[in-house]
């Protein structure tokens, strides 16, 4: 059977146990809660990972998973690109909790900030600094802000986002090689 490349809610619940899950968030938001039995693979990763995703597909069908589903489609397109179908859950692990259900939490994983909370911390921030540059020193700095803005247009009308991409490559959002590496040997074994 061909995973569709989107399943709901219901249809996840119903087949998590069956289902191999890859969150594809960074180590930080994944640690923060993650569907039961998900592994991490974050989406800057996924091209090293692609051989032992395909191997995969021949046990079963492969769920790939973020916040809110725009990384999880992403990841996506990039497998199919490489011949390897995975389907995506609906809305992400937003939706899931709002759906009641509940996110595993390893004990002891260090509380950490959403990629979109982090977004929106370092955009507000540098807004501010633009206007506050502006104001003190020279209207030129105002260019920051409008910088931003410019930005986050372009992010809601894209459906992406530079910032994030940013924000992942900053050492608490990315996973040590040996986790990585543990990952896949998992997969592997799946």
């Amino acid at each position: 059977m061909t995973t569709p490349s989107s399943l709901a809610i219901h249809e996840t619940r119903d087949r998590l146990h069956e289902l191999i899950v890859i969150d594809v968030r960074t180590p930080g938001e994944y640690a923060g809660g993650h569907l039961p039995g998900s592994l991490n693979i974050p989406l800057d990763r996924i091209q090293r990972a692609l051989a032992d995703i395909r191997h995969a597909t021949d046990r079963g069908d492969v769920l790939i998973v973020c916040a809110s589903g725009a990384r999880s489609e992403n990841a996506c397109r990039i497998l199919a690109e490489n011949n390897i179908t995975a389907a995506t859950l609906s809305g992400g692990t937003s939706a899931w909790t709002a759906d009641g259900h509940d996110l595993h939490r390893p004990q002891g994983a260090p509380a950490t900030w959403g990629m979109e909370r982090q977004v929106r911390l370092t955009a507000g921030t540098v807004v501010l600094l633009g206007l506050l540059l502006g104001l003190l020193v020279h209207p030129a700095f105002q260019i920051l802000s409008a910088g931003i803005a410019a930005g986050l247009v372009f992010s809601a009308l894209t459906n992406t986002c530079g910032m994030a991409a940013m924000l992942a490559k900053l050492p608490r959002n990315r996973p040590d090689a040996a986790d990585l590496d543990n990952t896949l040997a998992a997969l592997r074994r799946r």
